[in-house]
Parts: C-alpha cells; structure tokens; sequence
C-alpha cells in the first residue's frame, strides 16, 4: 500500500484535527466586535451595526449550500435550510468578533471575515466540523487553510451534513464522473498522468487524451503563487490530488487554478516508478 505523504508548502491533508473551538493563532488579524441580527444563508450574517458602511458578513473560506434567495432560475442546493439553521444556532443574536486573514471586503460590498464568539468559538471551523459546508479559498484570502482542510476531512470521513448527500461527494478525474458538471463547484480526486507547459498556460492532465480527459489549467499568475512556495506545478507528474472550485469545459472538464490551496496531495509517486 501506498504511503501517505504530507509536504509542508501545499495546504494538505494533515495529521491531526484542529479544534473548532480553538481559536487558530497564526495568520489572522482582530477586527471589531457586534451581534448579529440575522442570518442570510449558511455563510452570509447581517450586524446590528455598520463597520466600515457594511453590516453584512460573508464567512471566508467556506462554502455553505446555496439557497435560492430570490434568484430567477436558481434551483436551492441540497441541504441549504439546514446549513443556514446551523448557522443561525451558532451565531443568531450573538456577539462575534471579526478576524481578517487576506482581502476584506469583496465586490458586492460585504466583509470577508473569520467570526469568534466571546467562547473563542470559531464560527468557520465549527460550520465545516458540522459537515455544513466545503473549504472555499482565494487568492487573496489563503489564511487558517490548513485547519479548515483538517475539519472539513473530518467531517467528510464521518459522513456528517453535506457529505453524506450524493450532490457534494468528492468526483473522480473522469470525463464519465465530470462532464455533466459544468458550472459546478466540484472537489475532484485523480493522479496526474502527464503535465505541460504551452503558451503560458500549464496543464496538469489527469487522463490519456487531454482533448477529452479532465485538465487542471495554471496561468503565469498562477505559477508565480507556486513559485512561492518553491513548487513547480510540472513536478506534480505522478501525484494525487484532491483540487476543488469551479469546472469548466476546455475541451473535456477543466478546472482553473489560481493559488495553492486548491490542492491538496493525496499521495505523490516519483514520475517513472
């Protein structure tokens, strides 16, 4: 059997569970505190008070089952009421303190935002130790992945909320598994067969035939990210992944990369063995 390894640069699995009642120390910064008012969907809250002209909270780095708040077209995603009533029993007419770890507000005018409760509580890590929601991250908001992934893994391996719904299960890198999922936020699991780099764009290429088979696509951006890190994306020939975000078609499933988070290694094989 395969040993299962862990490299430090890549937000991968990790060995032990974070506690969601405690608070992750590195790599978040204090903001203010007030109550919350109402509770939007399983990660969106709404203050009792304006910080900075906006009193709504977007919970960064989570992904919650999206109601469909009154979106023409938009069909509710499984198991969204439960999500916003866990959120609410958390957090509903409690106080709660910011805590930022990158960008702070998005586009639409809300904070992006870590929230403690005066317990210490940690409101994220809570909600994706419940099974009430999938790790979610940006570029410009990476911080505490580690102890999200570990939370989420939990979860998932005790099939708790949304794990054991058929909708959010972990795909295989297949073109049978992915090619009905276009536009979807998916976490995918596959070994990366064959990497290039052409035209400024590196392909990680899960199947014989990228024409058909499932590709992760890394921009220069991109690999600048992973240069940071000290991490050549071609030198993940070989390994198994677990990537996560939104797929598209690029002539078979493909899905964008754009920070190392994306990624968690599974396992990785020495390209020749």
């Amino acid at each position: 059997m395969m040993v299962f390894k862990i490299i430090s640069f890549l937000v991968v699995l990790v060995l032990a569970s974070a506690g969601a009642g405690a608070e992750p120390l590195e790599g978040l910064t204090t903001g203010e505190t007030a109550r919350v008012v109402a509770v939007v969907d399983g990660d969106t809250v709404i203050l009792d008070r304006a910080i900075r002209d906006a009193k709504q909270i977007r919970l960064v780095g989570l992904q919650a089952p999206k109601l469909a708040l009154g979106r023409k077209g938009f069909k509710q995603w499984p198991l969204a009421p439960d999500a916003k009533f866990a959120l609410e029993e958390l957090t509903l007419d409690k106080t709660v303190t910011l805590r930022f770890g990158g960008a702070r507000m998005d586009r639409h005018g809300r904070h992006l935002a870590h929230l403690f409760l005066p317990d210490g509580t940690w409101v994220q890590g809570r909600m994706l130790q419940r099974g009430m929601a999938r790790v979610y991250t940006f570029a410009d908001n990476r911080a505490v992945t580690t102890e999200m992934y570990a939370l989420e893994r939990e979860a998932r391996n005790a099939n708790r909320g949304i794990w054991a719904h058929p909708f959010y299960a972990v795909r295989r890198a297949t073109p049978l598994a992915l090619g009905h999922l276009t536009g979807t936020f998916q976490v995918i699991e596959g070994r990366v067969l064959e990497t290039a780099l052409v035209k400024g764009t590196t392909y990680l290429n899960f199947g014989e035939n990228w024409r058909d088979d499932f590709t992760v696509t890394l921009n220069g951006k991109a690999r600048r990210a992973f240069a940071k890190i000290a991490l050549d994306p071609q030198s993940l020939k070989g390994a198994q992944l677990r990537v996560r975000g939104w797929l598209k078609k690029r002539n078979g499933p493909a899905l964008k990369v754009t920070h190392p988070e994306q990624i968690e290694l599974i396992d990785r094989r020495q390209s020749g063995n």
